[in-house]
């Protein structure tokens, strides 16, 4: 076994990337996967760290050293794309889990501004009951209100509303909605020369920077639907907060007549 080979199994943080392991000569990965054709990427990777440096310089390499060092960029290349295309899928799943959150938020707002109508109606039943109460002569007491109580003034963003409902639903069913990917081209399975492999390679950076693009777009609607959305709490909590405080002071004062009534 080799010092490079003994090197990499002892010491896990040689590789900068999980997906940095040898490929057996004969197989194949996926349409974005690093393909090593017949040139282990690892292996490659430590062998051109120094891009020649310690060898003379690239001027100084025969042709089929330079031939395989144009695979291992190309390949190199590949896997960085694929390394940002993971990152954005994971933003995207995190956006989506916050996006869910917003939509069970905007609920809790609604029923509680919903409540907040419930306990208007008892409390005026109260009110009205507690100012006919009271002896012959006394006079009829009348609640003091300073505003109507006027509930959930907002109409929500219909759908906002239906797209997290339907995220919700498939949380809750432990689906997971499945990463978008564009058609994949029909690759060779085992390129002939070095410029077919770097030509495979470009065809996998393409492929895997069309799904990147499209993901940034479903990024960048779900940032805008997160802004508007806690636009429309920020607007919805100012009215429920108007409303309690309204029925604070009603409560006050019916405590009031109440402790008056008792204490007569």
């Amino acid at each position: 076994m080799s010092k490079d080979r003994t090197t990499k199994a002892t010491n896990p943080f040689d590789s900068d990337s999980d997906t940095e392991k040898e490929v057996p000569r004969n197989s194949t990965q996926s349409s974005y996967g690093s393909s090593s054709y017949g040139s282990p990427f690892a292996d490659n990777k430590a062998r051109y760290r120094n891009d020649f440096r310690d060898s003379g310089g690239i001027q100084n390499q025969s042709t089929q050293e330079l031939e395989s060092y144009a695979v291992y960029k190309a390949e190199e290349t590949t896997q960085k794309v694929n390394d940002c295309l993971r990152i954005a899928e994971d933003m995207r799943e995190g956006a989506s889990k916050t996006l869910v959150q917003l939509h069970q938020q905007g609920q809790q707002i609604e029923r509680t501004h919903l409540t907040a109508v419930d306990i208007d109606q008892d409390l005026s039943r109260g009110e009205k009951l507690l100012g006919n109460l009271g002896g012959i002569f006394s006079r009829k007491w009348k609640p003091q209100k300073n505003r109507p109580i006027k509930g959930p003034m907002l109409a929500r963003d219909e759908a906002f509303a239906k797209k997290g409902s339907h995220m919700e639903q498939r949380q809750r069913l432990g689906l997971t909605d499945a990463k978008t990917r564009s058609n994949p081209r029909d690759l060779p399975t085992e390129p002939a020369s070095s410029l077919e492999k770097v030509e495979v390679e470009k065809m996998k950076q393409d492929d895997a920077l069309d799904d990147l693009s499209n993901i940034l777009g479903e990024l960048k609607e779900m940032a805008q639907d997160m802004g508007s959305e806690i636009n429309r709490h920020t607007e919805a909590l100012g009215h429920v907060e108007k409303d309690v405080d309204e029925l604070n002071f009603r409560v006050r004062g019916a405590n009031q007549r109440a402790r008056k009534l008792l204490g007569k």
